[in-house]
């Protein structure tokens, strides 16, 4: 709908599409030197800071040289977790964890022998119990030298990880990062490239819009790509032109989600 309102030839503000900014992709860029070198490293935030943008860069990287095992189901038991890696790098798993391990092991030095670069990525591993993620990691000791285990989660894995039960697995991070909120230019310059991207004109979002958009995300990217996408498609349900102004974000704002708890109290 939006595609074909502003005559788009791609979707706006995609996140697989989505490009990094300068601190994202410098969290990218010391992430690639890990997957050389091998390391334990953590990407911790709150919700909506970046991480996924992050991760799905990660993921876009050349499989000529990388292989990117991406675990995003995060509560399953650990012989399920080794199951969804088997899945991950393409091999057939097995009934057991000890016989998915083996396989694993198997392909992971297969892998290094053809010159790839492993990485496996385990996304909200915030929610992953503690004796899984040992377990894990027990296994992958086992891969080659230059593996890169990177774990993605909320800023509690920090605090699970700093309990002395967890210290053998906190001794082990060799790279840590906190994705914290962005600043109002940097907001203003992901909506500009994004606009860029598709081919829009910076006008399409008035400049008062921009500002109103960048106030109410409060640095959080998701809720600024949100808003984004949501104004687009409120102009486009309201036939208000290619382009946007204040009232049309300001109608998305009245959406109960949007509000505070104060703001909701008349309800």
């Amino acid at each position: 709908m939006i595609r074909s309102y502003f005559g788009l030839s791609q979707d706006p503000f995609a996140l697989r599409d989505i490009q990094l900014l300068p601190p994202q992709q410098e969290i990218h860029d010391t992430l690639r030197v890990h997957c050389q070198q091998g390391g334990l490293c953590l990407i911790v935030g709150r919700p909506g800071t970046g991480k996924s943008v992050i991760k799905e860069s990660l993921k876009c990287l050349p499989e000529k040289e990388y292989l990117i095992a991406t675990v995003a189901r995060t509560l399953h038991t650990y012989t399920n977790t080794v199951k969804i890696l088997c899945e991950a790098f393409r091999i057939e798993h097995e009934s057991s964890a000890f016989k998915c391990e083996r396989k694993l092991i198997a392909e992971a030095f297969a892998l290094n022998r053809s010159g790839k670069m492993l990485v496996s990525v385990i996304d909200d591993a915030h929610l992953m119990s503690m004796d899984n993620l040992r377990k894990l990691r027990l296994l992958l000791e086992d891969f080659p030298k230059n593996h890169n285990l990177i774990l993605v989660g909320q800023v509690e894995l920090l605090a699970e990880l700093d309990l002395s039960v967890n210290l053998d697995l906190k001794s082990r991070v060799t790279y840590s990062v906190v994705t914290k909120r962005l600043t109002d230019d940097a907001m203003k310059a992901f909506i500009e490239r994004e606009l860029d991207r598709i081919g829009l004109a910076h006008s399409t979002f008035s400049a008062s819009l921009t500002e109103l958009i960048v106030r109410s995300a409060d640095g959080v990217l998701r809720k600024c790509r949100n808003l984004c996408l949501a104004s687009m498609l409120q102009s486009v349900r309201s036939s208000s032109g290619t382009t946007i102004d204040t009232d049309v974000v300001n109608r998305v704002l009245l959406q109960p989600h949007w509000q505070t708890e104060v703001d909701l109290t008349d309800f």
